[in-house]
């Protein structure tokens, strides 16, 4: 009897699922956007500088002036158009290529486009791995947007976690390349944030059209950029 039980018994393993986009709720949704947008999802972002080390090297950015290039960058250059296509691609009725294609011609330079698309398709490839849903490569901000569209959360405080996260990249490259110290970066960081709870907030109801750009001078450091003989950062 005890045998004949014994191979009657069916063990039942438990076995976790990987979360899908379903079944995220607001708590969770804010912890995966936090690790999606930390420096430590391997993206390899802390290799570029959006030709910020240029502008460096030539005295065109300060300690003093930084602060102000990056409000330039937040509110007329990369950080807005990164900004509005990634509301868009938040979007339920994103068409998704069609935007990688439109964010893909947006870039002013060719290490600004490299840019973007291989931390896009780091980003997809990581997102693939975690939750077992297929994401193709594609811009950064449209990946960003895709892999985050149908969080149970206002599309102003996703886009506004995204400029921080750029944000401070630059901040770390400037770290890295100026006479600036960690908590005087953190500090430029902090003075930033309403200006990016503004700027996501006016992105957040933009249109195609909306996809405008007016930092001739970043973009003159971006193609200067290219011509560096030595450099520390890629972009």
């Amino acid at each position: 009897m005890a045998m004949a039980a014994l191979s009657a018994t069916i063990t039942v393993i438990l076995i976790p699922t990987r979360m899908t986009i379903n079944t995220i709720t607001p708590d969770t949704a804010r912890l995966r956007l936090a690790q999606y947008l930390s420096p430590a999802f391997p993206t390899g972002g802390f290799a570029w500088s959006q030709g910020l080390e240029w502008a460096i090297n030539q005295g065109a950015a300060t300690r003093k002036t930084l602060p102000q290039w990056l409000a330039d960058w937040l509110e007329h250059g990369g950080g807005w158009t990164d900004a509005v296509l990634a509301t868009l691609s938040l979007r339920p009725d994103a068409n998704h290529v069609g935007l990688d294609d439109l964010a893909r011609a947006a870039c002013m330079t060719s290490e600004r486009l490299t840019e973007t698309v291989e931390q896009g398709t780091a980003f997809a490839a990581n997102v693939t791995a975690i939750t077992g849903e297929p994401h193709a490569a594609a811009t950064l901000p449209v990946a960003f947007g895709r892999a985050c569209a149908g969080f149970p959360l206002p599309v102003p405080e996703m886009i506004a976690v995204y400029l921080q996260a750029q944000a401070s990249a630059l901040i770390s490259a400037a770290v890295r390349f100026m006479p600036l110290g960690p908590v005087e970066g953190q500090t430029m960081l902090a003075e930033l944030q309403p200006a990016m709870l503004a700027t996501a907030s006016r992105a957040a109801s933009a249109r195609e059209t909306d996809l405008t750009s007016a930092t001739w001078g970043a973009d003159i450091a971006a193609m200067s950029h290219e011509t560096m003989i030595v450099r520390i950062f890629r972009s």
